[in-house]
């Protein structure tokens, strides 16, 4: 059994100096747990599985409590570029969940994984071009390494679990809490069952 361990902001050992960098090595992140998921099979490919939902909601939380209000405040437009973001992530947290409802050797699981996969490289590569180049540019590097430490200490509390409809700030701090508790709990039975 393989340890389930998922990246998060900063373990990679590179210190955590600017928001965007560091939320851009994850989007890379993302990238490659999609290719072990669908390079495995059987129990190899439910961990890389887990682990990328592990990841995608820690660091779509950490966004929602760090980035999107940034980038609604401070940018030209901001409050639709935000908007439009928390659908497309609403959308990606409900496909995960019916996902994460199945058995990855399932043959429709990779019909839809694939799915998955494409809206959420067509989100990052919106965020990259809508949020994060302009954060960059609107801000200084105080600021940027200020947001970086608030999106590790975000992600360190964030549930492990996709929660469709709690794609805010306000909602992740009101019920995220809570969310990030049971699913941590779930975590722990689904290794001592021996399901990671």
């Amino acid at each position: 059994m393989s340890e389930l361990h998922t990246p998060q902001a900063g373990d990679d050992r590179v210190p955590d100096i600017d928001v965007v960098a560091l939320l851009m090595r994850q989007h890379g992140d993302i990238r490659n747990l999609f290719d072990e998921v669908e390079e495995s099979k059987g129990g190899e490919r439910r961990d890389a599985f887990h682990r990328l939902v592990r990841l995608l909601a820690v660091h779509e939380t950490a966004e929602e409590e760090v980035v999107h209000p940034f980038a609604r405040r401070a940018l030209s437009g901001g409050g639709q570029v935000v908007e439009d973001r928390l659908a497309e992530e609403r959308a990606a947290k409900e496909t995960l969940a019916a996902l994460d409802d199945m058995d990855p050797d399932d043959p429709e699981f990779l019909t839809e994984l694939r799915v998955l996969r494409a809206d959420v490289q067509e989100h990052a590569r919106a965020e990259e071009r809508y949020e994060f180049t302009h954060i960059r540019r609107s801000t200084d590097v105080t600021n940027l390494a200020t947001m970086a430490k608030a999106v590790k200490a975000a992600e360190a509390m964030a549930p492990t679990r996709p929660h469709p409809g709690v794609e805010s700030a306000a909602a992740n701090m009101a019920l995220g809490p809570v969310a990030a508790l049971m699913d941590r709990t779930k975590d722990v039975v689904r290794k001592a069952m021996g399901r990671d």
